[in-house]
């Protein structure tokens, strides 16, 4: 098990680096100057020069991407153009606000999502399945800010049982940060409950066919058993990998949601530095989330063992 987890991590070590040299050249394409940006349009060139000079673009592209990357393996991603913070500090202060709202709605989602689309699979062509499969279709279909602006308009401000506006964390207040967080919580929960649960419909159909289903029934196990003891395991590898890309998903595209409900996260930070120019935050958000994104697939790629016993180490 060791060893598999060296061999999966040493060839994670070139995507990572090849994902690192897509960001920097996607940084570098977009238009317009961060040293006219700060200076503004009526700065004199050698002010223009020496603002260059001190963000590192009067070197070459490899230069800078040299200069960058060692930055980065050292732990330093710089300072903020904008706001003159540290760009790592202020990543993770947005990064945590958007995990614990996109870990625990997955979190509901499978454990909700799960058994539904086992007990869809098992009453498979039943209304039970049809009704399942539908409201998952329906859920699967709606854009996530409009269940947002729907929640909001509905709990908000018709009930005025949740906040509207703004964002209080853990920290200050729990019992409050949580009022925030309910309603974008259940919007992401919703959403991605129809592909979890559809994921695990098809792959349960197909695990029930397979013949040690049909020993286990022969043996005189009851229906549950079969479902819980024997089913669900090779019914879970493939919704699992459904489970990581999501969760890559879900970081990386975050931002509109975030806009909706107000909430500092750091799909936000990355819109605000990408109007702004700020070559530091913007790099360090899409290498972060690139990142995560590689390493849920990693994680989801060891795991794969415990739940399928097909799969050898």
């Amino acid at each position: 098990m060791f060893r598999l987890i060296l061999q999966r991590l040493a060839m994670a070590v070139p995507t990572l680096l090849l994902i690192s040299l897509m960001v920097f050249a996607l940084i570098r394409l977009i238009p317009g100057d961060p040293a006219l940006l700060m200076l503004g349009d009526m700065a004199d060139p050698q002010s223009l020069a020496d603002m260059r000079a001190s963000l590192g673009l009067d070197h070459s592209l490899v230069s800078q991407y040299l200069i960058w990357i060692k930055a980065v393996l050292s732990g330093d991603l710089g300072f903020s153009i904008t706001s003159k913070q540290a760009v790592l500090p202020l990543i993770f202060e947005r990064f945590t606000v958007s995990a614990q709202i996109v870990l625990v709605s997955v979190l509901l989602a499978t454990l909700i999502a799960v058994p539904v689309g086992m007990l869809a699979a098992w009453k498979q062509n039943s209304a039970l399945d049809l009704g399942l499969v539908a409201s998952a279709t329906v859920l699967l279909s709606i854009p996530s800010f409009w269940l947002g602006l729907l929640l909001l308009y509905v709990f908000g401000i018709q009930l005025e049982w949740l906040p509207v506006v703004g964002y209080v964390s853990f920290a200050d207040n729990p019992w409050q940060a949580l009022t925030f967080l309910v309603l974008p919580i259940v919007t992401l929960t919703l959403v991605e409950f129809g592909s979890i649960a559809r994921m695990a419909r098809a792959s349960t159909i197909e695990v029930l066919r397979l013949e040690y289903i049909a020993h286990a029934r022969a043996k005189g196990l009851s229906e549950g058993a079969v479902l819980w003891r024997h089913a669900l395991r090779n019914a879970f590898a493939p919704t699992l990998t459904l489970i990581g890309l999501i969760l890559g998903n879900l970081l990386g595209g975050i931002a509109v949601l975030e806009t909706v409900f107000t909430l500092p996260g750091i799909g936000r930070l990355m819109v605000d530095s990408i109007f702004a120019r700020d070559y530091p935050v913007l790099q360090g958000c899409l290498l972060l989330i690139t990142g995560i994104y590689v390493l849920v697939n990693l994680l989801v790629d060891l795991l794969y063992p415990l739940f399928d016993p097909r799969v050898k180490l």
